[in-house]
């Protein structure tokens, strides 16, 4: 009878033991984020789009794509608008191809080549080539040192810079490389003249600025109405005459810059160049200042003599034209939206451009003519549309597309018809993408404790059990001028969150990515949010509103939220944990700032306004300003040749968490990288590290 009981013993012993262990095994396992049903490295091989381009002539369109830090240059031609390979780069060295461009008889594309970056540490100094690729023949030549290529209307020459100075040569070899003139202050904004004679640009000259002219036959410069404005944006008319231009007040000391701004005074004006007579055409008492520097063509010269230019004097960015002759204003587009990008159709009557009119949280393309009149969408639904180009016949409609689940690629679009087709597969250019094994982020609202409506993209993870509770991640955009969509993003920047916040999900994390005050997209009352940044940090409302939503949502772990951004999203995710690590069990934080103050003091300001007076103000709206309080792990991430972001910022908030050591600190450093990583690489190795820190610190609790 013993011995039975001891066997009984025995054999409840070993079971219970299996049990042990196997309850060990699975809550470990629980403590996990799930296995991801695809790879970082196949969501990050989304192809990124840019550069789209038509041809003055022949139907062609081309475009540049990167794939996993590869660049290639490609070519459709009508009718068929079939893609075609022209040129690829197969190094992931941060090299770019930029400024792409037909030259005029549409028989070859001209284009920069390289970095003036050094991420890979190479021994050898960066550099950047142009380089003209021959469609016929796929011969690529290399022309010249130097950047910003313009290829004159004639075809005969290129315009170019080198070493911050404007320079020009021959095509046809007639000429070589020299520089085209020196001038004081830095000129930027060349522009050829219509007959390929003249040159317009402008002169930076700190506190002011002028619009200057250098004819290439005379030798000389002309001043256009100099005095002690800051005068911008140069045009041409149509035959070459005249230039237009947007003046804008003179600088003053200690203001806060002008791309922060939309109530100051801004005026237009038309000059005749061989007389150097002038007049105002139009002015307005506000509107001006981000409306001049976020768009990169502000000013275009429309038929009928008319010029189209962007104003927020409304508190929205919308479009407007004005007669050069009696200087009569009508406004193109009006309404509780933004105008991003135009561009006018090659007769000049129709202005093409894209918005987020009837859906505040994406982008679409529309049309208006130029005269004014009723605006016309062109695009619509889920998609979000970008970088709208016009044929040079007028029929057909060229565009960047994106969805939820398809990167921006790009799309013809025949006008009559209104059928459209994309250019480039999916498939062809990615085939290992994991298109079906994304979700649809759903588009969600909430209210901050000020009564501030918040706009949000929720990513939640498919397959959720019933009861099962999960650890949730907010993610908060940079700038802070920037707004992100239920898409793939247009920048490159953005597209690789995009990408990053859909591989959280695979692995299990619910993931809020918010679009607070202070971004663009809501009008500019919400971009100009009183008390934001260094100035009181107001927009951290909106993060705690998140994690509010957050934590009464049934699928989320409140005690398990965490936070990642990056630059502006960076800080405000070392602000989360420094004022709130009993809200926040974790960050990550991509070149953030973190001294309001200390940014004031080097960079002149900051770009921020942020002076002597404002530095208690700018230091108590900082991290450093709470690092005693901060408990939650962290896992910094930077590249030390920030140009944006100084890498103090990074050394110095380290430095007083491990003297406090309070919180676990960990790094990610890449040397000689910038603030947008430029290697490939360097993205999947901070995401790689990212996830793991957020595996580790937002387990089962």
């Amino acid at each position: 009878m013993k011995k039975e009981l001891r066997h009984s013993i025995r054999f409840l012993v070993f079971w219970v033991s299996l049990l042990i262990i196997f309850s060990i095994f699975t809550s470990a396992q629980g403590a996990r984020a799930k296995q991801p049903s695809f790879s970082l490295e196949a969501v990050m091989s989304a192809p990124h789009t840019s550069g789209l381009v038509a041809s003055p002539r022949n139907g062609k369109v081309a475009w540049v794509l990167s794939v996993s830090g590869k660049k290639s240059l490609w070519l459709a031609e009508a009718p068929a608008y079939s893609a075609r390979l022209l040129v690829k780069y197969e190094q992931d060295d941060g090299k770019a191809i930029s400024d792409l461009q037909f030259t005029p008889d549409g028989q070859a594309l001209i284009f920069s080549y390289g970095s003036s970056f050094n991420p890979t540490s190479s021994p050898q100094p960066p550099e950047q080539v142009i380089k003209l690729l021959d469609l016929k023949s796929s011969q690529e030549t290399e022309l010249v040192r130097g950047a910003s290529p313009q290829v004159s209307p004639d075809g005969r020459a290129l315009l170019f810079a080198r070493g911050g100075e404007p320079w020009v040569m021959a095509l046809d070899g007639s000429f070589p490389a020299r520089r085209l003139f020196q001038a004081r202050g830095r000129n930027v904004s060349l522009t050829w003249s219509p007959d390929s004679r003249k040159v317009a640009f402008v002169s930076n000259r700190e506190d002011h600025s002028f619009i200057g002219v250098y004819d290439l036959v005379k030798d000389a410069i002309t001043w256009l109405l100099p005095d002690v404005y800051r005068d911008i944006s140069p045009v041409w008319s149509p035959e070459g005459k005249r230039v237009a231009f947007l003046r804008l007040p003179p600088g003053k000391d200690r203001e806060k810059p002008l791309s922060r701004r939309s109530d100051v005074a801004f005026s237009i004006w038309v000059v005749e160049v061989e007389s150097g007579q002038g007049k105002k055409v139009l002015e307005l008492q506000k509107g001006g200042g981000f409306a001049q520097s976020y768009n990169p063509n502000p000013l275009v010269w429309a038929y009928g003599d008319r010029l189209v230019f962007y104003s927020e004097h409304t508190g929205w960015m919308h479009l407007y034209s004005v007669s050069v002759e009696d200087g009569r204003m009508v406004a193109l587009t009006e309404g509780e939206f933004e105008v991003e990008q135009m561009q006018l159709s090659p007769d000049r009557k129709t202005v093409f451009f894209n918005s987020n009119s009837g859906d505040i949280n994406r982008r679409h393309i529309w049309k208006v003519p130029a005269v004014g009149g009723k605006a016309e969408p062109v695009t619509g639904g889920k998609g979000v549309e970008w970088n709208p180009v016009v044929s040079a016949d007028g029929q057909v409609l060229f565009f960047i597309q994106s969805t939820d689940r398809r990167p921006g690629l790009p799309v013809a679009m025949d006008l009559k018809k209104r059928e459209s087709r994309l250019l480039t597969r999916l498939e062809q250019v990615a085939p290992d993408f994991p298109a079906s094994r994304l979700v649809e982020p759903q588009q969600v609202v909430f209210q901050a404790r000020d009564g501030l409506p918040v706009h949000g993209q929720l990513f939640v993870p498919e397959k959720l059990k019933s009861e099962e509770k999960v650890p949730a991640i907010i993610f908060m955009h940079g700038g802070p001028i920037r707004q992100m969509y239920p898409a793939w993003h247009q920048s490159p920047y953005y597209h690789n969150c995009y990408a990053f916040n859909q591989y959280l999900t695979a692995c299990g994390f619910i993931v809020l990515s918010v679009n607070f005050r202070c971004g663009i997209g809501y009008g500019a009352a919400f971009r100009e949010a009183p008390g934001q940044g260094p100035e009181g940090a107001s927009e951290y409302q909106d993060i705690l509103a998140a994690a509010e939503y957050l934590k009464g949502h049934p699928k989320v772990d409140g005690r398990r939220i965490g936070l990642w951004g990056g630059s502006y999203g960076g800080y405000l995710t070392a602000l989360g944990l420094a004022r709130n690590s009993d809200l926040f069990a974790a960050g990550v934080d991509f070149h953030g700032v973190h001294d309001w103050a200390m940014r004031g003091r080097r960079r002149s300001g900051g770009g921020w306004g942020i002076y002597e007076e404002q530095q208690k103000l700018a230091y108590e709206s900082s991290p450093v300003a709470q690092v005693e309080k901060w408990t939650s792990p962290v896992l910094f991430v930077h590249g030390d040749d920030d140009r944006n972001v100084d890498f103090i910022q990074t050394t110095d908030l380290v430095a007083r968490l491990k003297e406090l050591g309070r919180a676990a600190v960990e790094t990610l450093v890449f040397p000689d990288d910038v603030h947008s990583f430029l290697l490939h690489k360097n993205w999947v190795k901070a995401f790689t590290a990212a996830r793991d820190f957020f595996e580790r610190h937002l387990g089962k609790k």
